[in-house]
């Protein structure tokens, strides 16, 4: 017997001798919602159930491109665990409240058309923040926008998590302990791909559990199985883009069938084609063909390695006077470390980043910052006052140290100025050079961002390792930004 046509390129479920599915689609089908067969089979894969009338899978992964029809699926289950598994309590969260109450809507209207459904409801909630259903034997289901504090307090049976490409570890830790003690919890995420490496850190950890074959979850992603970062020009006549690492397959109207199982029902080649004709390739890569982002799972999120690696380069002598800052770790993450980095413009005019010294503690810091003031005459020495080096400005002052404040404004300036010139995909913008100092690369690698106002800056206060060595650095490039003068070259001090 053949396989179905709807099967996605990643497929992984546990096998289960029962499954709820078809009493759900002839539920949903009942209500007026008629499933397509890859809805219909999704919900017999995700809806297996062991011998012992358990969920052989507790976490189950849509991922697939827009408007193919995922939410009925939702709307499918929410229908079948209200009306026919009894769950008590079930929670239906979206990444914005117009999609949850979209959800919400539709799944009142199949209930209210339906005369066996609409009489056993008790109550529909209307209230903005409270919109829910309640049966009357007492079971409900809510639908809430997601926030880090959504479902606190809550004993969910079933959870859906909409628009997963935006979930993160936060909102995924403040609804998961509310279902340890059910007895048969089962979640859904359903999204289309990450908008980017630095999110969805559920899809990402969804799909390596998937591929590392892990019990007790299900994925069915039809995406393309190529990355968003790789595409690129195309040397076929009559196609200016490709993804490199399958061929020239954008416009190849079996692509888009594989990637879209409501081909060419819900969705048609005409309606492909307008958008392969307007959208950007990358965009349309990932909203039509599904395909992902880089799985950044071994750090950096924010600046790749890549990114990273390419703006390093052989010391040249600089042209100009430093610029030093510092950085200190937070004092509530454990052992304090503090960094000092440097900053000086070479004779091709781009900024070369240098960590001079890093270690324990920060008592060390005004002598030695006191030092380079003498041997090297900077520009600026950048501290921080809203940063836990801004604790030990008036000891690096009571050392003769001259302090060059720094504002948030500065802060988030300073982030951007290294984060634009790493992520330029025009070498001329990349105008910062480093040697390739390790102590940076790893602070990097484990480094996240803060909004700091309008903008963003490295999050030292909630760092889980030590990113001192990127934070200096960052800082004295702005030193050097706001306060570097041309003067004739002088060798710098490094210090072990």
């Amino acid at each position: 017997m053949s396989e179905p046509s709807w099967l996605p390129r990643l497929l992984h479920y546990p096998p289960a001798p029962f499954t709820s599915g078809p009493e759900f689609t002839e539920l949903a089908a009942s209500a007026g919602l008629i499933l397509d067969d890859w809805q219909s089979g999704t919900l017999d894969l995700g809806l297996g159930e062991r011998a012992d009338g358990k969920w052989a899978s507790f976490q189950n992964t849509i991922v697939v491109a827009r408007q193919n029809g995922k939410d009925g699926i939702f709307e499918a289950l929410g229908l079948g665990w209200l009306f026919l598994t009894g769950e008590r309590l079930i929670g239906h969260s979206a990444h914005e409240y117009k999609t949850a109450m979209e959800a919400f809507r539709r799944l009142v209207g199949l209930i209210e058309n339906t005369d066996d459904l609409r009489r056993k409801v008790k109550k529909i909630i209307n209230t903005n923040g409270e919109e829910g259903i309640e049966l009357l034997d007492g079971r409900r289901m809510r639908f809430l926008a997601r926030s880090k504090g959504a479902g606190r307090g809550f004993s969910f049976d079933k959870m859906i998590w909409n628009e997963a490409y935006a979930l993160t570890a936060a909102q995924v830790d403040a609804v998961l302990p509310t279902m340890s003690a059910r007895p048969n919890p089962q979640l859904w995420l359903g999204s289309s791909p990450p908008l980017d490496a630095a999110t969805g850190e559920a899809l990402f950890r969804a799909r390596r559990m998937a591929e590392a074959g892990a019990p007790g979850v299900m994925m069915l992603d039809w995406g393309l199985a190529a990355r968003l970062d790789k595409i690129g020009p195309c040397a076929a006549d009559n196609c200016s883009h490709q993804v490199t690492e399958t061929g020239c397959i954008l416009d190849d109207e079996s692509m888009w069938a594989r990637t879209n199982p409501a081909y060419p029902n819900r969705i048609n080649a005409e309606a492909i084609k307008r958008e392969r004709a307007t959208m950007d390739p990358v965009g349309f890569a990932r909203e039509r063909a599904g395909a992902w982002p880089p799985d950044l799972s071994d750090g950096f999120t924010v600046i790749s390695r890549e990114q990273w690696t390419r703006l390093q380069s052989a010391a040249e002598p600089p042209s100009g006077r430093p610029a030093f800052a510092v950085a200190v770790s937070s004092r509530s993450l454990g052992p304090v470390r503090s960094s000092i980095g440097v900053a000086q413009r070479r004779t091709d005019g781009k900024a070369h980043l240098e960590l001079v010294i890093s270690g324990p503690g920060s008592a060390w810091v005004p002598q030695a910052l006191a030092q380079l003031q003498t041997k090297r005459s900077p520009c600026a020495i950048v501290i921080d006052p809203g940063s836990p080096a801004g604790s030990i400005i008036a000891d690096v002052e009571a050392a003769g140290v001259i302090v060059t404040p720094m504002g948030a404004r500065d802060v988030a300036q300073a982030f951007g100025m290294i984060y634009d010139a790493a992520t330029s995909e025009n070498p001329e913008g990349r105008n910062v050079v480093h040697i390739g100092q390790s102590e940076i690369a790893t602070a990097l690698k484990g480094a996240g961002t803060r909004p700091v106002g309008d903008g963003t800056a490295w999050d030292v206060k909630n760092a889980g390792t030590d990113i001192t060595p990127i934070d200096a650095v960052t800082k004295a490039l702005w030193g050097l930004a706001t306060k570097g003068a041309e003067t004739e070259w002088e060798p710098l001090v490094m210090y072990a």
